[in-house]
């Protein structure tokens, strides 16, 4: 059985997907980018605040399934520049315990919705 998660602390979904799913107690979440969820415009004054701002939409989204970024098992990282990736990795990693941290791919791509310079999702478990 899976269960919709939902939160106003992260953006809302703008099309046919949800925030995140949890099913048999693993949580998918949708990829996140940059929108400031109270007013939905985007922020990317640079790629560290933009990369600080993905991972604050998914921290909202793992909390609203009473997740921790602890509870991240793998992630992927989707960039428009791999240069920017020293950068992002930075902003990323701060969120997590090194000793910890999840399993992750990063992709550079040629295109990303709204035109942003990275997107990431997640899955995570209890």
């Amino acid at each position: 059985m899976k269960k919709i998660i939902f939160t106003e602390k992260a953006p809302a979904p703008i099309g046919p997907y949800n925030q995140a799913v949890l099913s048999n107690g693993v949580l998918y979440t949708s990829g996140q980018i940059a929108l400031n969820p109270v007013n939905m415009e985007l922020v990317l004054d640079s790629i560290e605040i933009e990369t600080k701002q993905v991972m604050e939409n998914l921290k909202a989204v793992l909390e609203a399934a009473d997740m921790t970024f602890e509870n991240v098992i793998k992630t992927t990282i989707f960039i428009m520049d791999m240069n920017d990736f020293g950068k992002i990795n930075s902003v990323y990693g701060s969120y997590f315990n090194e000793e910890t941290a999840p399993a992750r791919e990063t992709v550079q791509v040629a295109c990303l919705p709204k035109n942003v310079n990275i997107e990431i999702s997640m899955i995570a478990m209890k």
